[in-house]
């Protein structure tokens, strides 16, 4: 038997296993749903398991269990609980479940950002998708190993095995902030980058360095922190005595960051942002808990979980998602303001 796989290496599907088997999809069906005895004979039945085999197809549980109206639920896999920016996540994933009959299930990957264990071993049959948001790379290779489809959130779109992606635009975040400072008269910068090993945070590392690297006089250290309060103070406390002259700018990676450093500032007896100016990102609800307040990039995080849900609803109907990064936006406030003079 002759096998071809399918044009431009798209993932095979029943068809093409009843094409090189020169079946019906409806005895495809059968055979690899375990119902072909006293229906389908022996050697057909391994025909069709011989091309299932070659063409590497795998049955999409998913989409089937979608079909007969079994299950209707889908898993929303994050780093923590802990953080605001999911909780607002799983909120606009939840509602547009909710408009179409789906409910949302929430798992926080034990292990912080990875490796995500398999929670399907003895759920799969319950599920009929999986939404992934900002887990670092190889995190969910357990998942990925799954018969369910996976919408990535906030991570690298050039990943091929992934069903979708929806993404931030943070590196134009990132660009703003530069913007701003710059603006400011600001040359010398600190960057206080978070320590966890992620897509989003590697895109604004790299839109930072790009839009200094472009301005004479420009200087940028990166200065890497866990993502706390606690780490954050000590890494920008470092930051500001290590250098000479100090940093006049600490771009952080994270409005949690951001609040850590504005703590290292006051610790040295200097103000933000008269002495020290200092950004965050994620516009969380601690942005403006912080005296002064925070100016930080604002993530539309209810937007990218409805944006998440609604294109895990279109790979189950065989609709193509939508694509394009979601617009992010600068919010100014008191943390920063004009340099120091030298």
């Amino acid at each position: 038997m002759q096998t071809r796989e399918p044009a431009g290496g798209a993932r095979p599907t029943s068809r093409d296993v009843a094409r090189a088997a020169g079946v019906s999809q409806a005895t495809v069906s059968l055979v690899l749903g375990g119902k072909w005895r006293g229906r389908v004979s022996e050697r057909t039945a391994g025909l069709v398991r011989d091309a299932a085999s070659e063409l590497g197809y795998r049955p999409n549980l998913a989409a089937r269990n979608l079909r007969l109206g079994r299950t209707r639920t889908a898993l929303l896999v994050v780093p923590a609980l802990t953080n605001e920016f999911f909780a607002r996540v799983y909120g606009g994933a939840a509602a547009v479940a909710a408009e179409h009959g789906f409910g949302v299930v929430l798992y926080p990957s034990p292990e912080g950002v990875g490796p995500a264990r398999d929670p399907f071993a003895s759920a799969r049959a319950a599920l009929d998708g999986v939404i992934a948001s900002s887990m670092a790379a190889g995190a969910l290779d357990a998942i990925r190993g799954s018969d369910l489809p996976l919408v990535m959130l906030d991570s690298d779109p050039s990943d091929p095995t992934s069903a979708a992606h929806v993404n931030l635009d943070v590196a134009d975040g990132m660009r703003q902030v530069t913007d701003h400072l710059l603006g400011l008269g600001h040359r010398r910068f600190v960057h206080l980058a978070s320590a966890v090993p992620s897509w989003t945070f590697e895109v604004r590392a790299r839109a930072l360095d790009a839009a200094l690297r472009a301005v004479p006089g420009a200087e940028l250290r990166t200065v890497p922190s866990p993502l706390d309060v606690a780490g954050a103070l000590a890494a920008a406390g470092r930051a500001l005595t290590d250098s000479v002259p100090r940093p006049t700018a600490l771009v952080c990676d994270d409005d949690i960051l951001a609040a850590g450093a504005c703590k290292a500032v006051r610790r040295l007896g200097l103000r933000v942002p008269e002495d020290v100016s200092v950004t965050g990102f994620d516009d969380l609800a601690l942005a403006t808990a912080v005296e002064p307040e925070l100016t930080t990039v604002r993530l539309p995080a209810e937007r990218i979980g409805q944006s998440g849900m609604t294109a895990l609803l279109d790979v189950l109907a065989s609709r193509t998602p939508a694509s394009g990064a979601l617009p992010v936006t600068l919010v100014p406030r008191g943390s920063t303001g004009p340099a120091p003079a030298a």
